[in-house]
């Protein structure tokens, strides 16, 4: 699916696709960071089984408002003991499937807030 982006400074997440999700015309195959602050980072979890609180703990220095978590091709929610960490730094978690994460990161960066998409794996949409 492509997608039309909205002006901002933000990092636009232009389309994606079973393999790959392109941020700013870049193509990633592994699972990422994408932060309305300007950021797109390579995220250290691999898939949802081998997911910890470590991996959401990365996510709180940066102090979004709000985390978009993207489970991969279905919706998993993480376990409470994992997001633990954001929630106790006031900071909001949203679980949905991969492709509605990424639209959801472009609506929110638009508005201006300060959201971060941790999007596992592209290669599980």
């Amino acid at each position: 699916m492509k997608l039309q982006p909205d002006p901002t400074n933000a990092p636009f997440i232009n389309a994606y696709e079973p393999g790959w999700i392109a941020v700013n015309g870049e193509k990633y195959t592994g699972a990422l960071i994408v932060s309305s602050e300007g950021s797109c980072l390579p995220w250290s979890a691999t898939c949802f089984e081998e997911l910890h609180g470590a991996h959401f703990e990365e996510l709180i220095q940066t102090r979004p408002e709000l985390v978009i978590f993207g489970s991969g091709v279905q919706l998993r929610f993480p376990r409470p003991l994992w997001i633990a960490s954001l929630i106790q730094a006031g900071i909001g978690v949203e679980t949905m499937d991969t492709p509605a994460a990424c639209r959801t990161y472009n609506v929110l960066a638009s508005e201006g807030r300060r959201v971060i998409a941790a999007l596992l794996a592209p290669d599980a949409i």
